[in-house]
């Protein structure tokens, strides 16, 4: 086992699972200390019986979403050993027409994925600033660099998680702090079973990607562990595109989904 990141400690929102949790496996791989968070306790026990063989892997059950929660779980994480990484992976989705999509989901979505990456990047990058620096990284998505028809409020709060990691990229480089995004395309994780499960779209991803396989965990989680490495020591402001050349293309076409769930109109843009 490699302990190039030994002495260091990274925190995961979302660690219970998929992308988070192959982050947490490839931290303790390298020799860190490594704290999850999720809103699942079933999911983190889970995880904690899996981790516990690689390393040093605690869990704290808490909302991304609830600024306090954030805080609170970045305060005792720190307390136990300085936290010196942190990894904004939390996230939702949702799937609807712009013209019938209520608050209540559009909040959820900000709430989750921006709001939650925020709270995260302010309290954990105030910690690992005040010591002697270290990194954040967040989980964009490919629906933050090409359209998504139908996936609106994804796409803007993954484009504005972007924008959030250059400018925190730039602010937070004068206390060694170092921000960065992995934007991944597909990826074979439970949030993306339908897309799976649904041939046209799996098929029109595929087409979409000159590297025409389905990501893995794995895949992002080597990038995220590189990104907040030493061997990134000169690396900030980067929103780093993992998903087999996707992000040369288009976005994917939803379409199927759509006229199932909500009928041709919409579909095809009429109310």
């Amino acid at each position: 086992m490699s302990r190039v990141l030994e002495g260091h400690h990274a925190l995961i929102t979302g660690g219970g699972s998929g992308i988070g949790l192959a982050c947490a496996r490839a931290f303790l791989a390298d020799g860190a200390r490594v704290t999850i968070m999720g809103r699942s306790r079933e999911k983190l026990d889970r995880a904690i019986a899996e981790l516990s063989a690689l390393g040093d892997v605690v869990a704290h059950a808490a909302d991304v979403a609830r600024e306090a929660e954030v805080q609170a779980v970045v305060e005792a994480a720190h307390a136990v050993a300085p936290l010196t990484i942190a990894v904004a992976n939390a996230g939702t989705g949702h799937l609807a027409p712009l013209t019938v999509t209520g608050d209540t989901d559009w909040q959820r979505i900000m709430q989750t994925n921006l709001t939650g990456t925020f709270y995260t990047f302010k309290h954990a990058g105030r910690v690992i600033g005040s010591a002697d620096g270290g990194a954040l990284c967040a989980i964009s998505s490919i629906a933050g660099v090409r359209t998504h028809r139908f996936m609106h409020a994804y796409c803007a709060s993954k484009a504005a998680i972007d924008m959030l990691v250059r400018t925190s990229a730039d602010e937070l480089g004068a206390a060694g702090v170092r921000v960065n995004s992995v934007c991944p395309g597909l990826v074979d994780t439970e949030i993306a079973a339908g897309l799976f499960a649904t041939e046209p779209v799996h098929r029109d991803y595929l087409d979409c990607m000159p590297l025409a396989r389905t990501g893995t965990p794995g895949d992002i989680a080597r990038a995220v562990r590189f990104l907040c490495g030493p061997e990134a020591s000169w690396i900030t402001g980067v929103n780093l595109s993992v998903d087999g050349g996707h992000h040369l293309r288009r976005g994917p076409n939803y379409e199927p989904f759509i006229r199932a769930l909500y009928g041709d109109d919409l579909a095809e843009g009429r109310l």
